[in-house]
């Protein structure tokens, strides 16, 4: 279990993306609760944006947020089905120069404690682009609760011991 050490929250600036053909800013409740959980958790809201799930789309907007050197991390939630229209991991992942394996399998390994093997339909993913965290939730309220509360929330707090990818932010850009 992640520990705290006797360490500062170093808070971040955080990017929030929901994918959606029906959402809206009124109807965006896994957005919202993610705006939510992340300030109460002392880090700051960049922006966040409602696109259609459309692979330019998705795109466009993960570009504008990766070049921006005030974003450090982004959290998209929806499109990571297996629907037709489901394309975040495809919009997605050509950008990451990383891909963090863990944090899909750790997810759906949590996830099939609630939801059982339909948590097999997920594509959520993570990765690096350009020293910015990108990850892709689905679009439920639930699973993005548990990609928060369980692993993201935790990996983004300096203070969570052995480590954390927030320690590791200033690294992102080295190269070798």
């Amino acid at each position: 279990m992640p520990q705290t050490k006797r360490r500062e929250l170093i808070p971040l600036n955080i990017a929030i993306l929901t994918i959606s053909d029906t959402r809206d800013e009124s109807t965006d409740q896994s957005g919202a609760q993610l705006a939510e959980c992340l300030t109460s958790s002392g880090h700051r809201l960049h922006a966040k944006v409602i696109v259609k799930d459309d692979l330019q789309e998705i795109r466009e907007q993960v570009s504008q947020w990766i070049v921006d050197e005030a974003v450090e991390v982004i959290i998209s939630t929806g499109g990571t089905g297996v629907t037709g229209r489901d394309g975040t991991p495809e919009a997605v992942e050509p950008m990451l120069e990383k891909i963090i394996a863990g944090f899909g399998e750790l997810f759906r390994s949590l996830s099939y404690e609630e939801i059982g093997t339909s948590s097999l339909q997920s594509r959520c993913l993570a990765g690096v682009a350009n020293g910015t965290y990108v990850f892709c939730l689905p679009g439920s309220t639930n699973a993005c609760m548990t990609g928060w509360n369980k692993i993201i929330s935790l990996q983004l707090d300096y203070r969570t011991t052995p480590c954390n990818l927030a320690e590791l932010l200033p690294r992102l850009r080295e190269k070798s």
